[in-house]
């Protein structure tokens, strides 16, 4: 397989009501910050990807709404739904194809958006959707069988929001960075007993985009290439009732494919960074245990005793993560980007020292039914 790199990134600002920005206004300054990163114009990029939802737009054909501003009049288009990891999976697919660069952005807006109403639509409509479960209300079902499996408490999950929350004071991007102590996470009203306020991401708005390249256009550019040497994906059973919420089969699935393309052995040892999903707080515990960083019903402690903090042994959404900005679909796009700015040395006052291999992780569908994981490097 040809190496293939991030040569350019850039992302908006995320609030929680950007009501000024239209998608394309969003869309547009994510890929022109991406372009100038990158040192190129959209006269270079051969190929562009956009991700969008019908649901969370509220219109048909979302992806039309933003194709002007991605600049892809008169280019190959192709459109994807789904997160950011996965959309951006497909654009290094068409790079290895034989485009030589693509752009590739996404772009979601959840103050238009009615989340209960449209994340209920994504369960069974025979079974499941009549009974109002959406994505809190599944995600409880998920944590309580998680914490039971493993002992989990729910001090251990504000440890999380704690630290996350801090990490995006130093994130200019961040949507809510807050002064937190776990005793502030428990007092914090429950939403859907296991997870409290302070346990969830917020509701954003914003944009994010991509150049992906080939060695051969990698090279000739001045950009700083963060190479991929890994992506692996796969997905679980669709109806709740099929698999076992507290265990995390597609990605420990999803890694493994990962970690054999970029050849690690011990991902605990080897990696020296990663952004996981963690819309609510436990779901960084499972990701860390199902990722390979520590074992199996031990991310709690691992947590609790500051290895993942900025300056710990392995850490963990040093951007701030999902719990501080959450846009949809977005969301593993942003891991992404942190990933290969933190191989870059560029990610600012979040700046982990010595990070060469970085793993990115991304969620579709119900209670992490599919997942998609990304391993990053400086060294081609």
């Amino acid at each position: 397989m040809e190496p293939v790199a991030i040569v350019g990134v850039g992302m908006t600002k995320f609030e929680r009501d950007r009501v000024r920005d239209t998608f394309g206004d969003l869309v547009f300054e994510a890929c022109t910050r991406a372009l100038d990163d990158a040192g190129m114009t959209i006269d270079d990029i051969d190929i562009v990807l956009t991700g969008s939802n019908d649901f969370f737009d509220g219109r048909t054909i979302s992806s039309m709404a933003i194709m002007d501003a991605c600049g892809s009049y008169d280019k190959n288009v192709s459109t994807v739904e789904g997160d950011g990891t996965f959309g951006a999976a497909h654009a290094v697919m068409r790079v290895l194809a034989g485009w030589g660069t693509c752009l590739y952005c996404a772009h979601h807006k959840g103050s238009e958006s009615v989340m209960p109403l449209i994340t209920n639509a994504m369960f069974d409509p025979i079974y499941e959707r009549f009974l109002g479960i959406d994505s809190v209300t599944s995600a409880a079902l998920q944590a309580r069988a998680y914490m039971d499996r493993y002992g989990v408490t729910e001090e251990q999950c504000a440890q999380v929001s704690v630290k996350n929350h801090g990490n995006a004071f130093k994130n200019p991007y961040a949507q809510l960075p807050l002064q937190l102590t776990i005793e502030d996470v428990l007092a914090s009203p429950y939403v859907a007993d296991p997870i409290k306020l302070l346990d969830c991401c917020p509701i954003s708005d914003g944009a994010s985009a991509v150049v992906i390249a080939g060695a051969q256009r990698a090279k000739a550019l001045d950009a700083k290439p963060a190479w991929v040497k890994g992506i692996g994906y796969n997905c679980d059973a669709y109806h709740l009732g099929d698999r076992d919420l507290s265990k995390v089969d597609a990605l420990q699935a999803a890694s493994k494919t990962a970690y054999a393309q970029a050849g690690i052995s011990d991902p605990a040892k080897e990696v020296d960074l990663a952004e996981v999903h963690d819309t609510f707080t436990y779901l960084e515990l499972m990701a860390i245990e199902g990722l390979g960083l520590c074992r199996m019903g031990e991310a709690g402690e691992f947590t609790a005793f500051g290895n993942t903090a900025q300056d710990g042994r392995l850490p963990v959404n040093a951007s701030g993560g999902c719990i501080s900005s959450n846009p949809v679909l977005v969301a593993g796009l942003n891991s992404i980007i942190e990933c290969a700015l933190q191989i870059r040395g560029d990610a600012g006052e979040h700046q982990v020292d010595g990070v060469k291999t970085a793993v990115a992780q991304g969620v579709n569908g119900p209670c992490g039914q599919s997942q998609c994981v990304w391993v990053l490097g400086g060294d081609e």
